[in-house]
């Protein structure tokens, strides 16, 4: 099973070998800090060398670096601070620009200064430079006098500032960021005036699916695919697939090119050992060793499965169509959910899934930052909508659900009897025949093993709806002594309204699919 390597999309590339050389013997000339390496010459490990002369060495037919961009993903332990700090002091002295301004990122000042402090000590083993560079350890700075560049750590805060003139990046761990504010400030324009500006994004995988790494990630995987060209990114990811065994040696050896080297396989199989039977401990093994993005916690649905049920939907098609609805209200300042569920008609149709979401329109931008979830995103997409004001419009929602009936044959609406009362009345002064439901191991068990066998079996489609997912994806479960189940909302920390919505629907679409009969009643209940 292959793991993803520094592959470039083929085209045509104009090398300079001076330049390439350049830069590596510069490297080559600093120390290591750390360990039995510490005082070492830094001798570039293959996969460093090929990173640096293919960003340093690849030109325009001007002659400046083609990259403005690389992106190196990449487990932990495998030489990733010190080859950004080389690479920062680089861009400080050794790229030849006058006034050059190089800055160093990450979440916090703490974790910029992880590679700041290496920089320091490479400058200190190093006669060359301490010559020439001046450290101000109060504002986190070097000063290189030579050329009046100066590299600087950028505190969390720093995306207020504007006005920088950038020359180059470090960004180190970019999967932590809280939000994307400081990345689209250091990324966006802030280079203009630079003949050959340098991003140089440095990761381990994340567990944030929603975060501005993931969105940069995903760009990476569609350059090595060939799905997208954009000839001033550099894309490099060293990992193994998702559905990859992660209890294979042979795979750790894919996804660690410095495996042996900078880190013992030893330890590696004594993390592993650890990981094995702890569910927790197994996704720290496979996010930050084989660099596979998985959630924080342990979650109930397997989102790969979820994710190959995304075949399209076309709400035009279902017009007319029978179905099932599930709304969840939750409170008026959060998101509302109302979901459609179309049973199928024969053996050979799927269950298909019509998600509606809400939000107020007055605290998108609030709730964006505090929840780091992209529902201003989702709203541009139309996965979303929002109400007018600064909490739910429920009269906005009724009239939507109304307009709603007209399309579709709504035969029921389930909802939860917390916080709903009100417009499950004007609903049904409306005709439709609204279903209370209990949110406890009775009511809520059957349908969402249901809703999991469905999925396994690949017999839904939901269209690969944004904030669905992202609810779905967030649901953890709580078990009875019977082996009954239900959302956990307590333990599901993040919104599952959507979900709820969904299991809900489908419960009643699979009670009155063919017959007056339960398929419950007929097959009794699933144990998964």
């Amino acid at each position: 099973m292959a793991a993803k390597k520094i592959i470039v999309p083929e085209k045509k590339i104009i090398t300079n070998a001076s330049l390439a050389d350049r830069a590596v013997a510069f490297i080559s000339a600093l120390k290591h800090t750390k360990g039995e390496w510490h005082g070492k010459n830094f001798e570039l490990l293959p996969w460093q060398e090929k990173v640096v002369r293919d960003v340093f060495g690849t030109v325009k037919a001007n002659g400046y670096r083609q990259y403005n961009t690389a992106y190196i993903e990449i487990p932990k332990k495998q030489g990733k601070s010190e080859l950004a700090a080389a690479v920062a002091l680089y861009l400080l002295a050794g790229d030849g620009e006058w006034g050059a301004e190089v800055y160093g990122c990450a979440a916090d000042r703490q974790q910029a200064s992880i590679v700041f402090d290496v920089a320091c000590q490479m400058v200190e083993l190093c006669s060359a430079l301490k010559k020439r560079i001046m450290p101000v350890l109060s504002q986190m700075r070097l000063v290189y006098t030579p050329l009046n560049s100066f590299y600087q750590v950028l505190s969390a805060e720093s995306y207020t500032k504007h006005g920088l003139n950038v020359h180059g990046v470090v960004f180190d761990e970019l999967h932590a960021q809280p939000n994307r504010l400081l990345y689209d400030v250091m990324t966006h324009g802030s280079g203009d005036a630079r003949k050959q500006p340098l991003f140089f994004l440095i990761t381990t995988a994340g567990t944030d699916r929603n975060s501005i790494c993931w969105e940069v990630h995903q760009k990476a995987q569609d350059i090595l695919a060939g799905r997208k060209i954009d000839p001033t990114f550099y894309p490099v990811i060293y990992g193994i697939p998702d559905d990859a065994d992660w209890s294979n040696e042979k795979n750790w050896y894919l996804a660690n090119p410095s495996l042996d080297v900078t880190v013992d396989i030893d330890k590696l199989r004594a993390a592993y050992q650890s990981a094995k039977d702890n569910p927790a401990e197994e996704n720290l093994f496979r996010q930050l060793r084989l660099n596979q993005w998985v959630k924080q916690s342990v979650r109930w649905m397997p989102m790969d499965a979820w994710d190959k049920c995304d075949t399209a939907v076309d709400p035009d098609a279902l017009i007319g169509r029978e179905c099932y609805a599930g709304l969840d209200l939750s409170s008026s300042t959060d998101i509302t959910a109302f979901v459609l569920v179309f049973p199928p008609r024969d053996e050979d149709e799927k269950y298909i899934v019509l998600p509606f979401f809400w939000v107020p329109e007055d605290t998108v931008e609030q709730r964006v930052r505090r929840d780091h979830v992209p529902y201003d995103v989702w709203v541009k997409q139309g996965s979303a909508m929002t109400t007018e004001g600064n909490v739910i419009h429920y009269g906005f929602i009724e009239q939507f659900i109304v307009e709603l009936g007209k399309k579709y044959n709504i035969r029921e609406i389930a909802y939860d009897r917390w916080g709903a009362v009100q417009m499950s009345q004007d609903l049904e002064n409306e005709g439709f025949t609204i279903v209370p439901f209990g949110q406890g191991f009775k009511d809520m068990s059957p349908p969402s093993k249901e809703l999991m066998k469905l999925v396994l079996e690949g017999r839904i489609a939901h269209g690969g709806n944004a904030p669905l997912r992202w609810m779905m994806d967030n649901i953890f479960v709580r078990t009875d002594p019977a082996g009954n189940i239900k959302p956990d909302k307590e333990k599901s920390t993040e919104r599952i309204d959507g979900a709820v919505a969904t299991i809900m629907a489908l419960d009643r679409a699979i009670r009155h699919q063919g017959s007056s009969e339960s398929v419950y009643d007929s097959r009794g209940i699933l144990f998964i």
